[in-house]
C-alpha cells in the first residue's frame, strides 16, 4: 500500500520530468517539445522509506515515455548521475528524486511484481479525517505465480539499450520499456503489462529473467 500525503512539491514532479526527460538517451527520437501525463502506478516499498511512482507520458508525436521514479528522504550514494534533483515536500520535508532504474528498491519491487504475479499499491490517501484507500486506475500485471521465491536485490546497475533500460542485479535481469511499443518476448521471460484509462488492451511494460 502506498500512502500518499496531501501536500504540495516545489518544484512540482512534472516540472522535473519536463526537465529531465528530453536529455536522456533511450528516447530513440521521441519529440519531447511537449510531453502530457496519460497515467502514473506505484509500488510499495516493504520498509515505508522509499517512495515508488512511474509515470506514463505521452510525446508531442504520440509516442508514450515510460519514466519510473523513487523519493528518497537522504541521499542514495553512487547514484548522483541518476538524480533528477530535489524537491519540498510541504509535509515530509526535502525528498531527493532518482530514475528509479538505478534504485535496489525500485528494482526488488518490480522483480517482485513481475516474477509473483503481483499487482500496483492501493493508494492509501492520507486527509484530516484519516486513511481514504483507493484502487489506481492504471492496473498492472505480472506473468508470474504467488508461490514463486523471488531473490534478493540489494545492488543494481544499468544502462541504456535502445528505448529500454537494462536493470542487472546478482540474482535478475529486468528490461524497462522506455518508449512503449509492441515487441516480442523470449520464453524464459516473464513480463508486466499495464492498462490505464483510454488504453484497455494491455501494454508491455517490463520484463525479467533470472540469472
Amino acid at each position: 500500500m502506498a500512502i500518499i500525503h496531501r501536500a504540495t512539491l516545489t518544484p512540482s514532479k512534472l516540472d522535473l520530468l519536463l526537465a529531465w526527460v528530453p536529455s536522456q538517451p533511450w528516447l530513440g527520437g521521441a519529440d519531447t517539445s511537449s510531453l502530457e501525463p496519460v497515467a502514473t502506478y506505484r509500488f510499495d516499498d516493504p520498509a515505508g522509506e522509499v517512495g515508488i511512482e512511474t509515470h506514463l507520458l505521452r510525446s508531442a508525436d504520440g509516442r508514450l515515455v515510460q519514466v519510473p521514479l523513487t523519493y528518497r528522504g537522504a541521499p542514495l550514494a553512487g547514484t548522483e548521475g541518476s538524480l533528477l534533483d530535489t524537491v519540498q515536500h510541504s509535509v515530509l520535508g526535502r525528498r531527493w528524486v532518482y530514475d528509479a532504474c538505478a534504485d535496489a528498491v525500485y528494482a526488488a519491487a518490480l522483480a517482485t511484481a513481475i516474477l509473483t504475479g503481483g499487482r500496483e499499491a492501493e493508494l492509501a490517501f492520507i486527509t484530516e479525517d484519516g486513511v481514504e484507500i483507493r484502487h489506481s486506475p492504471t492496473r498492472v500485471f505480472g506473468s508470474g505465480s504467488p508461490d514463486t521465491a523471488v531473490p534478493a536485490v540489494d545492488q543494481v546497475r544499468l544502462w541504456h539499450l535502445g528505448r529500454t533500460t537494462v536493470v542487472q542485479a546478482a540474482t535478475v535481469t529486468l528490461t524497462v520499456l522506455r518508449v512503449l511499443a509492441k515487441r516480442a518476448i523470449e520464453e524464459a521471460s516473464e513480463t508486466l503489462t499495464g492498462t490505464w484509462p483510454g488504453n484497455d488492451d494491455p501494454s508491455l511494460l517490463a520484463i525479467a529473467q533470472l540469472n
